[in-house]
């Protein structure tokens, strides 16, 4: 017993009083409202629920049917909600019509250079800027980033050049300062399973971009979006950005397949980050153009005006020139599939 499908034209005061039968079980709600069905989302150990129990709920007020989510990651799976999700970013939707472009450098440096880069990816048709201010890298010997400093650059660019932005969480202890600065709180692929953290980030009601570990499933990493699910927020979008294969000739084998796939497992929005899939700058153009084919809503590419000399993942990042030429390709190619960019 994981969704309660209702009947059209429910009173407000049936639905209160499903509602009060299954927390009086320990259970959780939650209601989506969707074109044609009002579904409630149980949430809990249903495994609990006896047959006859269930049998009782069924016969409510207002109830349709019962059904029982199989999968273990219940809120995320396309049973739970058969409609697209969009995610609602200020003046943004992920998950829509549009493919929105999240582009900017890996790490936020100094004021001049992500100014200069969010202007001019801006230009090019960009919605969204990346940066990180907290940086985990594998050396504790390279640049960490600016942290509070570099959240309040990344908005200050915000607001001059009209700009959402993403950047990275990596530690509860700095939940506050990402949550006064950012527009959606981005997980990393080393954190994925950082339940503690995932815990967290469930507990606000901020758009959360979830990255896939680098060696994780697809069941793993929507166990994760689950997580968060489970805390109330459901605004999660995931990134597939590259998994961790035999093969070294680029620095992760980019899983593009798992884009289709997951549009039949899960509702919600799915972003690929080909800079991080490949780790080579001229890889990143094909990659993302086959991304848009797959299906993504959104790609994460960085994008530098001196990738020689940034502080971090300048072997993948483009310059700003080529990132112009990418979105005008990127274009006929939404088109082709009935979408825009």
């Amino acid at each position: 017993m994981d969704i309660i499908v209702l009947e059209p034209g429910i009173t407000e005061l049936s639905i209160k009083h499903i509602i009060k039968k299954l927390e009086s079980k320990g259970l959780k709600t939650h209601i989506s409202h969707g074109t044609e069905r009002t579904i409630i989302g149980v949430i809990g150990d249903t495994s609990k629920v006896t047959e006859e129990e269930e049998d009782a709920i069924r016969a409510m007020t207002g109830v349709e049917n019962v059904v029982r989510i199989l999968k273990p990651y219940k809120l995320a799976s396309r049973e739970f909600k058969k409609e697209n999700s969009e995610i609602k970013v200020r003046d943004l939707i992920i998950g829509g019509k549009k493919i929105h472009v999240m582009a900017g450098p890996c790490a936020v440096e100094n004021k001049t250079i992500l100014f200069s880069i969010a202007e001019k990816v801006k230009s090019a048709g960009a919605t969204i800027l990346r940066g990180g201010a907290f940086k985990p890298r594998t050396s504790p010997y390279s640049f960490q980033g600016l942290g509070e400093e570099g959240l309040k650059y990344l908005a200050e660019a915000r607001e001059k050049y009209g700009l959402s932005i993403v950047t990275e969480l990596m530690d509860t202890k700095d939940m506050d300062v990402i949550m006064k600065y950012t527009d959606i709180i981005q997980i990393g692929a080393r954190n994925m399973q950082n339940f503690k953290l995932l815990l967290e980030v469930g507990s606000v009601q901020k758009p959360v971009l979830l990255k896939r570990g680098l060696s994780a499933t697809i069941k793993e990493w929507l166990m994760s979006a689950e997580y968060i699910m489970s805390q109330g927020n459901h605004n999660v979008i995931l990134c597939e950005r590259g998994i961790r294969t035999f093969e070294t000739a680029t620095r992760n084998t980019l899983d593009l397949s798992a884009v289709p796939l997951l549009k039949q497992l899960t509702h919600l929005p799915i972003v690929v980050d080909p800079s991080h899939g490949v780790g080579k700058r001229d890889l990143v153009a094909p990659m993302a153009r086959a991304a848009i084919a797959a299906g993504a809503d959104a790609l994460m590419i960085e994008v530098h005006t001196n990738p020689e000399e940034a502080l971090s993942d300048g072997e993948q990042s483009i310059k700003p020139e080529s990132f112009t030429k990418l979105m005008k390709e990127l274009k006929p190619i939404a088109e082709a599939i009935g979408r825009e960019i």
